[in-house]
């Protein structure tokens, strides 16, 4: 990974960290008030909202691979 690249993941991370957060908070602040909630919450937000769409992409990934070799 270029130094570029990474400056972009990382800002890219502290986004969707916000927008998780905010969104853990709505659904319950009383739970970001202990590590031990906090991890849940990080969970159940990476679970519902970002590898869904991380397994999607791979996905397409994959089978647009499988069809270039078939082409060839």
């Amino acid at each position: 990974m270029t130094p570029e690249e990474k400056e972009r993941l990382e800002a890219c991370t502290r986004e969707i960290a916000e927008i998780l957060y905010r969104n853990a908070e709505a659904k319950d602040a009383e739970q970001l008030k202990t590590l031990e909630g906090i991890e849940i919450a990080v969970r159940e937000q990476m679970l519902e909202n970002v590898s869904p769409k991380v397994g999607i992409f791979l996905s397409k990934k994959a089978v647009g691979q499988k069809q270039e070799k078939r082409e060839k």
